[in-house]
């Protein structure tokens, strides 16, 4: 458990230092940040047209409403918390691409619903719109992020032959 929590928070930090570097903002987030902005569009427009994007910003064309997905609102940092969970466990690499792979879909997938609902509710109540955004939103998608880590535990095969404990069990119990 100690070589887990040292290895978590030097990946942590590592992680959110270089995240925090201008050319990784620049070359990998904005356009990240962006494809997002993309696919929110795309799925608006599945039931309503009119919503265009332009880099991070999503606008409703008839009122002039927007909103801008800016750092902390694109799910990369529930993303590192995350990656840092799953590769500072002890599994095997297969294993940690797996989980990781899928709690990616999970995070975006429920990011884009945060930030299509914040799109309307912003359009129709900015008090409520507020408070969705800046509590209710942010606690869910971490949540997320830590559920998708227990079920990925809860996942791992035993570690031993004729060990029936998956080592998730075995980690968290000593």
């Amino acid at each position: 458990m100690l070589r887990f929590s040292i290895l978590f928070v030097v990946l942590i930090l590592a992680l959110f230092t270089v995240e925090v570097l201008q050319p990784v903002q620049d070359h990998v987030i904005l356009p990240f940040t962006a494809l997002i902005a993309k696919v929110s569009v795309f799925i608006i427009e599945l039931f309503d047209s009119g919503v265009i994007s332009a880099g991070k910003v999503i606008r409703d064309a008839q009122s002039g409403f927007a909103v801008s997905i800016e750092p902390g609102c694109n799910g990369v940092e529930a993303l590192i918390i995350l990656f840092a969970a799953i590769f500072a466990f002890p599994a095997s690499l297969k294993h940690k691409l797996i989980g990781f792979g899928i709690g990616f879909v999970a995070i975006q997938s429920l990011n884009l619903v945060r930030i299509i609902s914040l799109f309307y509710m912003g359009q129709w109540n900015m008090t409520w719109f507020n408070w969705f955004h800046l509590y209710l939103w942010q606690a869910l998608i971490i949540l997320d992020a830590l559920v998708v880590w227990l079920i990925w535990l809860r996942m791992l095969p035993p570690t031993k032959p004729g060990n029936k404990t998956p080592p998730a069990k075995e980690a968290l119990s000593s």
